[in-house]
């Protein structure tokens, strides 16, 4: 288990959310994929878990019966994020609002690409 790193990725899905209005899980998902070689179905449910409380409480109970829910990462995930979230919040009003159009379509434009052409 590498603690630094799932504290970091709940970081900065909690700057995501707080700064675009998002759900960390554009953040964290290809994250757990990417960094730890979770399958998707696990990286899915370990965001789901990270999140559950209580947006997705069903669909992370699914998951972890499932076997998908890492859950020792989803909490180490949710400390940053919870940190994240609010420092997201307070940066974004720094940054005019075409900017942050630019920004957020630029994130889910490189997300996309690597989520489509990725293994």
């Amino acid at each position: 288990m590498v603690i630094i790193e799932s504290i970091l990725i709940g970081l900065a899905a909690g700057i995501a959310s707080g700064f675009f209005g998002i759900g960390g899980g554009l953040v964290m998902v290809p994250a757990m994929v990417y960094l730890f070689h979770l399958t998707q179905h696990q990286a899915q449910g370990t965001s789901l878990a990270v999140l559950s409380v209580p947006v997705v409480i069903f669909g992370a109970i699914k998951y972890y019966k499932e076997g998908n829910v890492d859950l020792q990462m989803a909490v180490f995930i949710a400390i940053g994020l919870f940190a994240g979230a609010y420092l997201g919040a307070v940066l974004v009003h720094h940054v005019p609002d075409l900017t942050l159009k630019r920004i957020f379509g630029v994130v889910l434009l490189i997300v996309s690409i690597k989520m489509i052409l990725g293994k």
